[in-house]
């Protein structure tokens, strides 16, 4: 397994992966034109974003991708970590930590004063692999607003 940057012929398979992830989360429902339309915003813009894969014999089998933002509480660069999954057949298996690994590196590369994600309040299993890391529950709550409504 290796990890390296995705590129625009990883988008359909990434599309399926967000399918897998967004198909066990509570708030999202996958789309593969809007998966689609997000990933090539972020592949557009390094300033945006990176998204890194995860690879055997190269086929790809997971992904994580790191959005960029500046935090004034702490006077500069931050990263938000979004759209960590591994395809089924390959958890536990360590690519996981290899790609979490490679993102945590990346972002102290560019010197961001940290990383932020968002999990399902009841995905435990989750919270234990990102506090391995040294992740930590935040006292924080997430509130959000939908700009723009689908369309019926």
């Amino acid at each position: 397994m290796q990890v390296q940057e995705a590129d625009f012929c990883d988008i359909p398979s990434l599309c399926i992966l967000l399918n897998t992830l967004f198909s066990k989360e509570m708030e999202f429902i996958p789309d593969f034109e809007t998966q689609k339309n997000g990933l090539e915003l972020i592949l557009n813009n390094e300033q945006m974003g990176k998204l890194f894969v995860l690879k055997h014999e190269d086929k790809v089998i997971g992904m994580v991708n790191l959005l960029f933002t500046i935090s004034t509480a702490l006077g500069g660069k931050v990263a938000l970590l979004e759209d960590m999954v591994v395809e089924p057949l390959w958890h536990n298996q360590g690519g996981g930590t290899l790609l979490l690994t490679h993102a945590i590196v990346y972002a102290q590369k560019l010197t961001c004063k940290r990383i932020t994600l968002q999990s399902d309040v009841d995905n435990v299993a989750a919270h234990r692999f990102y506090k391995r890391f040294g992740f930590e529950l935040s006292g924080m709550k997430t509130l959000k607003l939908h700009l723009l409504k689908e369309e019926l």
